[in-house]
C-alpha cells in the first residue's frame, strides 16, 4: 500500500459489521471507524468497538474509534401511511401537540420547541432541503406553513431553518448516556453534532472528563460544523476544541449549498492555522451506496478536499449500508494518493514572519525545515501526548512523520493526523536508549536503511508531555 498522507474515516454498520470485512476494510485504508450513535444502542456500539478493536491487531494497525453523538433530534413525527405526498401552494401544519399520526394536513413534531423559534416569514427545509415551506402564522403550538416545494415527506424526517436560528441544545440527555457508553469503551474521540458555540464544547468536554475519570481517559473532541450559527464562532469553537467536522449536509441545507466549498475551504485552512485537526464529511462518495464505481465529480470532490489540505476524508453510508465498503475505502485511498502527488508546497513560506513561544513548537518546526532542505527520508517524533506531531501535520512535507509513543491512547489519537504514522513504542529514560531503539523501529519496518538521513526530535528529561527540547540529524548505521 503506498504512504497516503490524508486519513480515512469509515462508518461502520450493517453492511461492514462482518469481521473478515472489516478487517481487509483496515488493510485497504481505513484509519478511524466512527460510531454512528444516532443508530443502534449502547450494546451495539459496545460490540462494534470490539470488532473493530480486534480487526486491528488481525490487520497488524492501530486505527482509531469516533463516537459520533445524535445530537437534538430536528424532525417531524410520523405519518399514518409512512408519508405523504405535498404540492407547491398547499397549506400544511407542524403541530408541536398531535400526538395523533400525520395526514396530507399536517403532522406532528418531535422538535417541540419549533413555534417559538419561528415567525412569519420564515423559510423552513425539510429532509435535506428538498422541501421547503414559508411560515405564515404561529398560533400556540401550531406552525401553519405553505408549501413552496413540494415531494414526499416521510416519518421522522429532518427540519432546518434557513439562516440557522433553531435553539436546539447540542447535548440531548441521550448524548450524554451516549457519552458515558463511549467513555466505557474508550473511545478515541467524540464528535458532538450541532454545536452553535464554544460553551456547547466545552460542556462535552466536561462530561466526557467526568464519564472517563475512573479510567484517566480522555478522547479528542470533534465540533461538527453544521449549524449557521456556528460560522461565526468557528474560532473560538476551534479553540475549546481538538477539531472540527466539515459536515456539508446540514450546513448546506441552513446557508445554501453554492456557499459550502468556500466554507470548506475557509473551515480548513483556519483549523490548520489553529493547530487542530479537520475532517471533510458528507456524500463524498454517495454514489458507491449503489455502484462499484464513483462519479469523476466525487473523484474531484475528495480530491479537492486532500489539496485544501484536510487530515481527513470521511465515509458515511457508503460504508455502513452500502453495496460495495471495501472498494470504496479502496478508491478512496487511490484517489488520496494521486491527489497528494501534484499537491507541490514550498515549505519556508509558513514560516515567514511567524514566531514561537514554546521551545517544543520550535524544535517541531526546526525538524521540518531541516529535513526538508536535506532531503530526508523521515521524521521522527520521540512524543508523549502527540503534540509534536499534530504541529508538524500542520504543514505540507513530502517525507512521513513518524510519531512514535509509549501510550496507546495517543497513539490511536494520532491515526487522524495528517502524514503522521503513530508506532506504539517503549521509550526508555535513557535518551541514547530510546534513540537507538528508535533506529532499530525504523530500520525493522523498511522505513530506514544504512546510509539515509533522518530528523528525530526528544525531549530531556525523558516521559515529559511538552517536553520535546532536542533535534538530532542522523544517518543510520
Amino acid at each position: 500500500m503506498p504512504l497516503r498522507a490524508t486519513k480515512i474515516v469509515a462508518t461502520l454498520g450493517p453492511a461492514s459489521s462482518d469481521p473478515a470485512l472489516l478487517e481487509a476494510m483496515i488493510r485497504a485504508g481505513v484509519n478511524v471507524v466512527r460510531l454512528n450513535f444516532s443508530h443502534g444502542k449502547a450494546e451495539d456500539h459496545i460490540e462494534r468497538a470490539r470488532l473493530v478493536r480486534e480487526a486491528a491487531q488481525r490487520a497488524g494497525r492501530e486505527v482509531g474509534i469516533m463516537a459520533d453523538l445524535q445530537g437534538p433530534k430536528i424532525r417531524v413525527g410520523k405519518f399514518a401511511e409512512g408519508k405523504v405526498m405535498l404540492q407547491a401552494g398547499q397549506p400544511f401544519v407542524l403541530d408541536a401537540s398531535r400526538t395523533e399520526p400525520g395526514d396530507d394536513n399536517g403532522v406532528g413534531l418531535d422538535y417541540k420547541e419549533l413555534p417559538r423559534d419561528v415567525r412569519p416569514g420564515d423559510t423552513l427545509l425539510l429532509n435535506d432541503g428538498l422541501i421547503v415551506m414559508k411560515v405564515e402564522k404561529v398560533v400556540g403550538p401550531a406552525v401553519h406553513t405553505s408549501v413552496t416545494m413540494g415531494g414526499e415527506l416521510s416519518n421522522n424526517k429532518g427540519i432546518n431553518k434557513q439562516g440557522g436560528g433553531l435553539t436546539a441544545p447540542a447535548l440531548t440527555a441521550k448524548d450524554m448516556d451516549d457519552i458515558k457508553t463511549a467513555m466505557g469503551l474508550k473511545a478515541d474521540y467524540v464528535a458532538v453534532s450541532f454545536p452553535k458555540n464554544a460553551t456547547d464544547m466545552e460542556l462535552a468536554r466536561q462530561l466526557c472528563n467526568v464519564a472517563g475519570a475512573s479510567t484517566g481517559h480522555k478522547p479528542g473532541l470533534i465540533a461538527k460544523i453544521e449549524r449557521a450559527e456556528a460560522i461565526p464562532e468557528l474560532a473560538s469553537i476551534l479553540k475549546v476544541s481538538d477539531g472540527i467536522m466539515v459536515a456539508r449536509g446540514d450546513l448546506a441545507v441552513e446557508v445554501g449549498n453554492a456557499a459550502v466549498p468556500a466554507l470548506q475551504k475557509h473551515m480548513i485552512k483556519l483549523a490548520r492555522e489553529m493547530d487542530k485537526v479537520v475532517i471533510t464529511a458528507t456524500q463524498m462518495m454517495e454514489s458507491m451506496i449503489q455502484n462499484p464505481v464513483p462519479t469523476r465529480a466525487e473523484v474531484s470532490d475528495v480530491a479537492n478536499a486532500v489539496l485544501d489540505g484536510t487530515d481527513a476524508v470521511m465515509l458515511s453510508a457508503e460504508t455502513a449500508a452500502g453495496k460495495y465498503p471495501l472498494e470504496t475505502v479502496k478508491e478512496m485511498a487511490n484517489i488520496c494518493s494521486e491527489a497528494e502527488k501534484a499537491d507541490y508546497h514550498e515549505l519556508s513560506a509558513d514560516f515567514k514572519g511567524k514566531t514561537f513561544q514554546r521551545i517544543d513548537q520550535s524544535i517541531a518546526m526546526g525538524a521540518l525545515l531541516t529535513a526538508h532542505h536535506l532531503g530526508a527520508n523521515a521524521i521522527v517524533a520521540l512524543t508523549d501526548s502527540g503534540s509534536t506531531a499534530l504541529w508538524m501535520s500542520r504543514h505540507n512535507v513530502r517525507m512521513p512523520i513518524y510519531a512514535m509513543t509509549p501510550n496507546l491512547s495517543t497513539q490511536r489519537r494520532m491515526t487522524l493526523y495528517r502524514n503522521v504514522r503513530p508506532l506504539l513504542m517503549d521509550t526508555s529514560a535513557d535518551r541514547d536508549t530510546a534513540l537507538a531503539d528508535a533506529e532499530s523501529h525504523l530500520r525493522a519496518r523498511g522505513i530506514v536503511k544504512s546510509g539515509d538521513v533522518y530528523a528525530i526530535t526528544v525531549g530531556e528529561p525523558m516521559g515529559q508531555p511538552g517536553g520535546t527540547n532536542t533535534l538530532k540529524i542522523c544517518r543510520a548505521a
